[in-house]
């Protein structure tokens, strides 16, 4: 699928791991740096293997388990952006009671930092959203617990059902969103 300017969204391969892999590092650290936590190396090491962990579990399952599309800039023939879905995390189950113990997830959606702010996340997510509608989905969460990403899923799904004050720290809070998937 052409989104704009040699950019598309497709499925990953195993071809693809390593590339993805590194590009996983590249965003994660990016994103804890724009964070002001650089300084949390486990935490960073642990995001970057869970990320792996997804996408070995989507490969290894042909996307029964995980679900990922990813977007491709075919002029310079490299991964630019991700997006999966998969079941509700630990993390959401525990935060919410297991109230979303049953809804699919949205998740990893994330970036290159040279392409952020031009809509790819806003592509991948439309695309994943077709995905879901033709699964037959009606609700899905997601949540965030780095304020940049929540300013734009705020802007998206307006205010978000859970906030958990102060869940990273004095000031940072963790945000869940339940959205329903036909008001996309």
């Amino acid at each position: 699928m052409t989104l704009h300017n040699n950019i598309y969204i497709r499925r990953p391969t195993i071809s693809d791991s390593e590339e993805l892999n590194d590009f996983f590092k590249i965003v994660i650290v990016d994103t804890f740096s724009k964070e002001g936590l650089s300084h949390l190396h486990e935490e960073i090491k642990s995001e970057i293997e869970s990320k792996k962990n997804y996408l070995k579990s989507d490969l290894e399952s042909n996307g029964e388990n995980r679900y990922f599309l990813i977007a491709i800039d075919e002029s310079k023939d490299c991964i630019i952006g991700s997006i999966k879905y998969g079941p509700s995390s630990s993390l959401i189950n525990a935060c919410t009671n297991g109230e979303l113990k049953d809804f699919v997830e949205i998740g990893t959606v994330f970036v290159l930092p040279e392409y952020q702010r031009q809509g790819i996340g806003t592509k991948l997510l439309k695309n994943m959203v077709l995905t879901l509608k033709r699964s037959g989905e009606e609700k899905i969460c997601l949540d965030s617990g780095y304020s940049n990403a929540q300013k734009v899923w705020k802007k998206k799904f307006g205010i978000p059902q859970y906030v958990l004050r102060n869940y990273w720290g004095n000031g940072t809070d963790h945000m869940i969103w339940i959205v329903n998937i036909n008001d996309l």
